[in-house]
Order: C-alpha cells, then sequence, then structure tokens
C-alpha cells in the first residue's frame, strides 16, 4: 500500500472511478458519494489514521455521531452511511480488505417517507385542465399524459427526444440515470395526446427551425424542469387538488396505482428503471397502506 497518508485518499478516487466507469452512477449520485466521503476522510485523518487498514466500526460510529451534533438529518446521516458501506464493500471485494467495518453499522431510523400520491381522478382532473383550443394547451396535455403514463422523471420527460418515440409500436425509449436505456409501453391515451402535439402544435413551436427535443416552449426552446413544474402547479391550482403536487407525484401516483392494480414488483421496477427493487418496494407499502384502509372503512370490524 502506499504511505499511510495518502492510503485513504488513493483508495477513494479508486472507488470512484469504479462508480463512474462501472456503475455509470448519475453525477448528482456520483457527487453525492464523493461530498460524503470527502467529509469521512477528512474526519479518519483529524483522528491520526491513515490507512483503512486502521478504520473499525467505532470509529465509523464517531463519524456518524458527529454528523448528528452538526444537526445532519437522519436521512442526511444514513445518505453518508450508504457511501461508507459502499466504499467498504468495495475494498473487500477488491480483496484489500478482509472484513467490512461498516457493516454492523445500523441506519440511523428515518421513517418511511412515503411519496405524496394523486387518486385516479385527480389524475383525470389533471390531463383534461389544459385547453385544448391553444397549442401551448394541447402540448401541456401531452406532457401530462406521457409523465403520468410512463412514469417518467421530470429530466427524462424535458429530455425526451423525437426520435425515442414509436408510437406506432406503443412505446417510447428513455434513458435514465447513469445512462441507462429503458423501454416503457405507452397507454392509448398518452398516444393520442402526443400524436394531437405532434400534428398540431409541435409545428408552430417550432419558430427557430427543426429540433431534436419532443416539447418545445412558446420560445421554441426546449421545455424545462422549472417550466413543467410551474404549469403542474397551475393546472393542480385550477383543479381544486389541494396537495402538494410535483412532477415525481406523477411517477409515484404511475407506480402505485399499478400495483393496486395487480401489476408484478419486477414489472414496475423494469419500467420505473430502479436498479434495485428495493426502491420499488416502498410503493408496495403505499398499496397497503390504501388496502388497510379501505378494510377499515367497510369492513363491520374494522
Amino acid at each position: 500500500m502506499s504511505d499511510v497518508n495518502s492510503d485513504i485518499d488513493s483508495l477513494l478516487d479508486r472507488f470512484v472511478h469504479f462508480l463512474l466507469v462501472e456503475k455509470g452512477l448519475a453525477d448528482n449520485t456520483l457527487s453525492a458519494y464523493t461530498r460524503d466521503l470527502a467529509e469521512f476522510s477528512s474526519f479518519v485523518r483529524a483522528k491520526g489514521v491513515g490507512s483503512v487498514s486502521k478504520i473499525d466500526t467505532p470509529l465509523i460510529l464517531k463519524h456518524l455521531i458527529r454528523l448528528r451534533e452538526k444537526g445532519l438529518s437522519p436521512r442526511s446521516r444514513a445518505r453518508h452511511l450508504v457511501s461508507i458501506r459502499g466504499f467498504f464493500r468495495f475494498l473487500e471485494a477488491e480483496k484489500i480488505l478482509e472484513k467490512n467495518p461498516a457493516r454492523l453499522v445500523d441506519m440511523p431510523r428515518t421513517g418511511m417517507r412515503l411519496p405524496d400520491v394523486v387518486t385516479v381522478e385527480q389524475v383525470e382532473k389533471l390531463v383534461e385542465a389544459p385547453d385544448l383550443t391553444s397549442i401551448l394547451g394541447i402540448r401541456d396535455r401531452a406532457m401530462l399524459e406521457l409523465a403520468y403514463g410512463a412514469g417518467l422523471r421530470v429530466s427524462e420527460l424535458v429530455g425526451a427526444k423525437i426520435g425515442d418515440l414509436e408510437l406506432a409500436a406503443g412505446f417510447i425509449r428513455v434513458m435514465g440515470k447513469g445512462a441507462k436505456e429503458r423501454i416503457v409501453p405507452l397507454g392509448e391515451a398518452a398516444i393520442e395526446a402526443i400524436n394531437e402535439y405532434l400534428e398540431s402544435s409541435r409545428p408552430r413551436l417550432m419558430r427557430k427551425g427543426p429540433s431534436q427535443y419532443l416539447f418545445l416552449s412558446r420560445l421554441a426552446k426546449p421545455m424545462t424542469r422549472q417550466n413543467f413544474f410551474k404549469m403542474l402547479k397551475e393546472y393542480a391550482l385550477k383543479c381544486g387538488i389541494t396537495k402538494n403536487i410535483s412532477p415525481h407525484s406523477l411517477r409515484h401516483s404511475f407506480a402505485s396505482h399499478l400495483l393496486e392494480g395487480g401489476a408484478d414488483l419486477r414489472v414496475v421496477q423494469e419500467m420505473l428503471g430502479h436498479i434495485d427493487i428495493a426502491t420499488t418496494q416502498i410503493y408496495t407499502h403505499v398499496a397497503r397502506e390504501q388496502l388497510k384502509k379501505i378494510h377499515r372503512q367497510y369492513h363491520p370490524r374494522g
């Protein structure tokens, strides 16, 4: 190994390179790992430890306690621990360490944060809210139908390109996190709305020439996350929906409604583009909560 003062940092560099090249993590995720591990490295070196072989479970616990004392939330501390665990799993896999000192460290209790979900009826109100006599209203209807109908992240929605569509076959090709491509089927409502937009609205928005992007603003530029967020808020207000709806609410609702309808968890995982099925499993909790609510409401002994 290298000298004790550079050992940790050089191995962290190898780990980050592994995440970038082998795992293909998205920039935001990679940045989070890098920040968390840089802070951990600074703490460890401040304690006089320069070699990973000297890091033990109590030292990791002390770091998490320090983060708590700094005022970090349980969720943020849990994210730090995920980064640290990933680093030591990598060192185990590379045969640099025999044991993972982070393996026995429990996650800070964060509580389950349930996604904001809108009902099927509220979705119907949202997609029917745009004015279909205007070119922007036609565009908005298509965006809402696609966001909910395919469960897209807002970045995937505004980043969608004309070439990603296969409307005749009934699907869209989506480039998700970590440059992972997936194929998502489209329902009749989404296909109809997109076709209407392509035929009657989008050509009138292309005042500055052709664009590869599917959804364009009134200035003929690609729609942005902020554009869509503002538009969604306005339609929610128009429909009298008081929930704090965000673009992610439509994605959450897509998953929850599929599972409530009996869809297989792994199929939903594939359509959402989740690498780990544990990420998708939160929606099964939402579905169970809905079942419990119905039971309490209608069962004579509920």
